[in-house]
């Protein structure tokens, strides 16, 4: 505990903060966040303010802020809200909140929410859970919550806001063409608790009502069909060029070779082929938010 004009001030210390490290393997973050750090660091010395002193201001312990100021660690947007008023940017420090909030996103999920944001065509079969382009924030929550080995409170939070990112692909335009296969049984699926059920239908509704997409629901009744092996995406992008990837084919790896995307819109397209009409899914999930 520090004092501060004779009052007990506790400034956050590294533990204090999990969650925020820099992915050793993420080229492009560790740049931006080196990039973050040498600028706090010039300007902290521009104003002649010692680290402690900085720190002391901004309710950080010293030798975080030599970690933030080095690249070590992540800073908060609101560590940059602060920093900017403390040493008088003017904005600057500030304006950083934007990339320096997109590496907390993890590698993988960045680069597939940038393959979507250029997509003029998605399709998806989801087998096990409702795809998290739909997906409320309190049901993406409740699932990452049940993941074992457990994640930290941070690591759920930053991959929620990472995955309601994503869905800046319904603000686009021109819209992409957008199409979902869901499992029944993952609508029934107890997920959360009875409000955050019923808030996920009223979201497929809300979606599924939207010109550009499309979404289906393939019946517990249905035989057997090419999804059953695991999830199916692909995606179309404006050159004609595509990529895709399947749970159960070709390790699981995304691929841009077009016999392997044929393939896979062969299976995408049975699928859909034996789903319900749209109309028919939408009924469904109307007599499911009844029910709940």
């Amino acid at each position: 505990m520090t004092q501060v004009n004779g009052k007990p001030v506790q400034l956050k210390e590294e533990a204090d903060e999990p969650g925020w490290e820099v992915d050793p393997d993420d080229d492009w973050g560790i740049a931006v966040v080196e990039t973050v750090g040498r600028q706090l660091k010039l300007r902290r010395e521009a104003v002649g303010m010692r680290a402690a002193d900085f720190g002391l201001a901004v309710g950080y312990g010293e030798d975080l802020v030599y970690k933030i100021e080095s690249g070590k660690r992540i800073p908060r947007p609101e560590y940059l809200d602060k920093a900017d008023k403390v040493l008088g940017a003017g904005g600057l420090l500030s304006a950083m909140k934007e990339d320096v909030k997109k590496v907390r996103y993890p590698k993988k999920v960045r680069d597939l929410a940038a393959m979507e944001a250029r997509a003029v065509e998605i399709g998806v079969y989801e087998c096990n859970n409702i795809h998290g382009l739909l997906q409320t924030p309190e049901h993406a929550r409740a699932l990452l919550e049940s993941w074992q080995p457990a994640y930290t409170p941070e690591d759920v939070e930053r991959l929620v806001a990472a995955r309601m990112a994503r869905q800046s692909v319904f603000e686009r335009s021109p819209a992409p063409a957008l199409g979902f296969v869901l499992e029944e049984s993952t609508l029934r699926r107890n997920v959360g608790g009875t409000m955050v059920r019923r808030q996920q239908f009223e979201r497929l509704l809300q979606v599924g009502r939207l010109n550009n997409v499309t979404l289906q629901v393939m019946p517990m009744d249905s035989g057997a069909h090419p999804g059953l092996s695991g999830r199916i995406e692909l995606l179309k992008f404006e050159d004609g060029t595509g990529v895709g990837r399947s749970d159960g084919a070709f390790s699981g790896r995304p691929t841009t070779d077009l016999r392997q995307l044929r393939i896979l819109e062969l299976r995408y397209g049975t699928i859909r082929a034996q789903a319900l009409r749209p109309g028919e899914s939408l009924t469904l999930i109307e007599k499911l938010l009844g029910e709940t």
